[in-house]
């Protein structure tokens, strides 16, 4: 858990960097709507690997989805330790019963 706690901080304390020399800086400046983009295509990468059943390809494609889910979270201004709360609240619930509790959208 620490090695995500210390990429968000990485990647927060790039938001004041230059742009031309850091990946972060330049998608954190670009706005969320970029980061969102981002993360979605790496998303879908890491889904096409899971079908494949190349375990170092569907890793490196993991990395990639959480590094930009944590640029998407910093540009929203949400802290990985809200989505970490949630994820303990949800701990010891059903995952129908949850899903059950959420109104239609």
């Amino acid at each position: 858990m620490s090695e995500l706690y210390k990429l968000a901080e990485t990647i927060a304390s790039r938001r004041s960097a230059d742009p031309r020399l850091s990946w972060t800086a330049k998608l954190l400046a670009s706005g969320r709507e970029r980061c969102a983009q981002k993360f979605g295509e790496e998303a879908i990468e890491t889904v096409i690997a899971g079908s494949t059943g190349d375990k170092k390809s569907l890793a490196s494609e993991a990395a990639d989805s959480i590094y930009h889910l944590l640029v998407l979270l910093e540009a929203n201004g949400v802290p990985l330790r809200d989505v970490l709360d949630e994820l303990r609240r949800r701990e010891n619930s059903s995952g129908i019963a949850e899903k059950r509790s959420r109104p239609e959208s």
